[in-house]
């Protein structure tokens, strides 16, 4: 018969044959009409029966008790997507995961790396200890780190320039598990080894995976930057970054900026200036020599004739070697490393010739901008690079102006020192 759901007459027995409107419908027909003449509600959900139908419990106006064999997690919770566990269980699983200790990942070998080797003072801000240094000497340097070698040193110039090689690692290390082509950063400093424990310990604050340290107590690192397979030193101080570059190694003085400026923390921007930095220093020197209208004549002359490598292309190549690992995997638009030419050449006069060098080399930078002249510190402002390379101390305090990390390559005919032989320009292990 046709289920009336006003009906009156007396639930069906339990098991009866079902009609239309039987099951879940029916179930809940039974319940308002049960309740309504008295008769024995049904067993809360998630419950089990302690007696035929819960007599005793129903009788007492207790609730039924608990089943002693407890239902699994997974009924017990919320279901997640698609079935998965629910968020107690997520939770849990997190909670302990977290307790693993973190496996660091593996240092690369030296001669397969990219080895970027930074000084203490590049790295951290060390102010107050360099003027103790100065003021009182070795000695009351050495305990004043040994006094607070709890204490992290805050942030220096090339700190923002690390953080992104290890984000560009960390992306690497999941495309290619087992590859070694990575970047290698190598803490170079002349302190003292008791020093390096704050070192050690700033490092560790800061989360950073710098294995590799040269604390050489008082001598130039120096002669250790080729041991070391260096493909770029920075420091702070000018006098090693000429001897490094009279030695055939990409170095630069980096400067902090003067104000803040934020950057990316997940892509490495570079940029370089041209002549002197990624070019040889050939064309400043008709400038110097002769003006620039012989400079444009010279330059249209010798358009099809590839300029000399500078002292920072070997870092370039390196640059451009990771990039082609990421455009592989058709990641050309996400890659986390990008490049900037940012030159004082006009386009017209004088740029084919800075372009058709760097195709010769089978480089290029992802953008390349011709100035003409014109300061370079606004358009550094918009580019946000972890660090600018320049020749000329002129354009590295405008970058610092405008909040830009800027670094100053001391090569070419501009600088103070003789420059290096032609035979030591070649960086080492450019790979």
């Amino acid at each position: 018969m046709p289920y009336k759901a006003r009906s009156a007459a007396p639930a069906p027995a339990p098991g009866a044959a079902g009609t239309r409107g039987a099951g879940p419908r029916t179930e809940r027909s039974h319940r308002s009409r049960g309740d309504a003449h008295g008769a024995e509600p049904p067993e809360p959900r998630g419950r089990a029966r302690s007696g035929p139908a819960g007599a005793t419990g129903a009788a007492h106006g207790a609730e039924p008790p608990l089943s002693p064999v407890p239902r699994s997690r997974r009924a017990m919770e919320p279901p997640g997507p698609a079935g998965a566990p629910g968020r107690p269980w997520d939770e849990a699983k997190a909670f302990y995961d977290n307790l693993a200790p973190k496996k660091k990942p593996k240092s690369p070998k030296p001669e397969n790396a990219i080895t970027i080797a930074v000084s203490s003072r590049a790295l951290f801000r060390m102010e107050e200890e360099q003027k103790i240094y100065t003021e009182q000497g070795v000695e009351a340097y050495v305990k004043y780190q040994l006094d607070h070698e709890n204490e992290p040193f805050l942030p220096g110039a090339a700190f923002p320039f690390v953080k992104a090689l290890e984000a560009v690692n960390a992306q690497l290390r999941e495309l290619y598990p087992d590859s070694e082509e990575l970047f290698d950063i190598v803490l170079m400093t002349n302190n003292h080894a008791q020093v390096g424990v704050r070192l050690i310990n700033s490092i560790n604050h800061y989360d950073l995976f710098i294995e590799r340290f040269c604390m050489t107590g008082g001598n130039s690192p120096i002669c250790y930057l080729k041991a070391y397979h260096t493909n770029l030193y920075l420091s702070s101080d000018a006098e090693k970054v000429s001897g490094a570059i009279e030695e055939g190694i990409a170095a630069a003085t980096i400067f902090s900026p003067s104000r803040d400026l934020e950057v990316s923390e997940k892509q490495l921007r570079v940029a370089f200036d041209g002549d002197a930095v990624l070019f040889s220093d050939e064309s400043e020197q008709i400038v110097k020599a002769h003006g620039l209208d012989m400079f444009f004549e010279h330059e249209k002359a010798h358009e099809n004739k590839p300029l000399a490598q500078g002292p920072l292309k070997g870092f370039l190549e390196a640059l451009g070697k990771l990039q082609k690992k990421f455009y592989s995997k058709g990641l050309r638009l996400e890659c986390p490393i990008r490049t900037y030419l940012v030159t004082a050449r006009s386009a017209a006069s004088s740029g084919a010739r800075a372009l058709k060098t760097l195709r010769s080399w089978g480089l290029e930078t992802d953008e390349a901008l011709f100035l003409a002249g014109a300061p370079k510190g606004p358009l550094l402002r918009k580019i946000r690079p972890h660090i600018f390379f320049d020749d000329q101390m002129f354009h590295v305090e405008g970058a610092q102006e405008m909040g830009a990390v800027a670094a100053h390559v001391p090569y070419g005919v501009a600088q103070k020192h003789k420059r290096p032989a032609q035979d030591k320009q070649q960086t080492p292990n450019s790979k």
